[in-house]
């Protein structure tokens, strides 16, 4: 995508900001200065920005670009410039990263799980809520309590989803107990995971509702 038909090269991956489009940028006034003003192109890129920076609470807004005309319109007047992509550094070796704060985050599945794998020749039904919960203690797995209480839900999204389907606003403090309800459905996951003798999570082991 040439100069003319971009509005901006996302923060994280370079990657062009077409006109009239979604993009999300950083929550924390320190990313939306003019000497840094970033932008990303998804969640995804904005949520690798997050261990260079150590905000201490950060979630991604979403926005949306402008037309070409108004965008060179902007630049005519002075209100628009293109901010300059910071290049990656790596951490220095010597030092050790101070902790981040818990920061609302996006539920990913692992690339290794991305791919298709091969077909079995029947497919196992997710287990139920009710049907994880009834299973006994032996064999269990113990999990560590020594887990951080993170926000696991995308601010914007969740609201964009209550706006969307209902017209209705929504409060930050519902953040905390629908986390606390993943956290609940993805302990049950694990477990269902490691009954079956397997190191990685899968989509079929989450409880389907009853």
């Amino acid at each position: 995508m040439s100069d003319t038909e971009g509005w901006r090269r996302c923060s994280t991956c370079r990657e062009w900001i077409a006109f009239q489009h979604a993009y999300w940028i950083c929550n924390v006034s320190t990313c939306n200065r003019k000497n840094t003003a970033f932008v990303f192109c998804s969640v995804e890129c904005w949520d690798a920005h997050l261990p260079t920076m150590n905000h201490r609470e950060a979630w991604a807004e979403e926005q949306r670009s402008p037309t070409q005309e108004a965008y060179k319109r902007q630049v005519r007047e002075g209100k628009e410039r293109r901010a300059p992509t910071p290049a990656r550094r790596d951490p220095p070796v010597t030092e050790t990263p101070a902790p981040r704060a818990p920061v609302p985050t996006v539920l990913r599945r692992p690339a290794a799980e991305r791919a298709p794998s091969a077909p079995s020749t029947a497919p196992t039904p997710a287990p139920s809520v009710s049907a994880v919960a009834d299973a006994g203690p032996a064999g269990r797995l113990e999990l560590s309590d020594d887990t951080p209480e993170e926000i696991l839900i995308v601010a914007s999204r969740l609201k964009e989803y209550v706006r969307v389907r209902s017209g209705m606003n929504t409060s930050d403090r519902v953040l905390a107990p629908l986390s606390d309800i993943i956290r609940s459905v993805v302990d049950q996951a694990i477990q269902t995971a490691h009954a079956d003798e397997r190191k990685t999570v899968l989509d079929r082991d989450v409880p389907k509702k009853t």
